[in-house]
């Protein structure tokens, strides 16, 4: 497409969206708070950025809410961080579901408490059936993993006999990765300033734009969502856009 072929909606944007949430200890020790504080305000980033996404009307919007490298972290962090994500799955799966949103949890859950396992079940089984934006949540997941135990599932399956090792294309790996039902990734946003993808969807970002920006992720609003599409927008099809048209597309939409 030409480079000043004028920006024409829907069609330019990204159908997947995947965001690795950083900054939120940095947030809040900025303000001289603890820790668990700036996670607690990343909850409400977490909101605004699921209902943009929503209202930009994505296939699906990945965020990565916890590594398996962050069981490092000090245990009375990780118990924080383990308590809030139970109580925000609670609190928040009906308004999903009310809203036609399919949650779904990637990564490791065996790790998990046996009561936040089930909390996870109910709450993928009441979303299932619905049609519009799928919102992933990463937890436990690294993308190392992801290949592992995809490269353990083909391993079975060559074992019995299903497949000959001289067979194996990316396309069996793929069908067997976290996410294989939903379009590629499209655009990466990193908030927080650094500049690497720390294990996050290995496979799914092979063609993937990234974006990284300084902003911390609970100060991450609706204008840092859309400068990130624009910016999307303006390298993947070759000609530029704002993110106040970004905006304007999104009220545009709405009823």
């Amino acid at each position: 497409m030409p480079a000043t072929a004028a920006f024409d909606g829907q069609s330019q944007l990204p159908r997947h969206v995947a965001i690795i949430m950083d900054g939120n200890g940095r947030w809040a020790e900025q303000r001289g708070k603890l820790r668990v504080s700036g996670h607690k305000a990343g909850v409400k980033a977490v909101r605004e950025a699921v209902t943009f996404a929503y209202k930009l009307k994505l296939d699906a919007l990945t965020l990565f809410a916890f590594s398996s490298e962050n069981w490092r972290r000090p245990e009375d962090e990780v118990s924080a961080l383990m308590s809030l994500f139970a109580a925000v799955l609670g609190s928040e799966v009906r308004k999903l579901h009310r809203n036609n949103i399919r949650l779904r949890i990637i990564g490791d859950r065996t790790a998990f408490s046996t009561q936040l396992q089930r909390k996870i079940a109910d709450a993928e089984a009441l979303t299932a059936a619905n049609t519009g934006l799928t919102l992933n949540i990463a937890a436990n997941y690294g993308g190392r993993w992801d290949i592992t135990q995809a490269c353990r599932r083909l391993g079975e399956r060559v074992a019995a006999g299903e497949l000959a090792p001289g067979e194996i294309t990316e396309q069996h790996l793929d069908a067997l990765m976290g996410l294989a039902d939903l379009a590629p990734v499209d655009l990466l946003v990193r908030t927080g300033g650094e500049q690497r993808i720390s294990n996050f969807l290995l496979w799914q970002l092979a063609y993937a734009e990234l974006y990284f920006t300084p902003v911390l992720w609970p100060d991450f609003g609706e204008d840092s969502f859309s400068e990130a599409v624009a910016a999307f927008v303006g390298r993947e099809r070759r000609f530029g856009c704002t993110g106040a048209q970004i905006r304007a597309l999104v009220a545009d939409s709405q009823p």
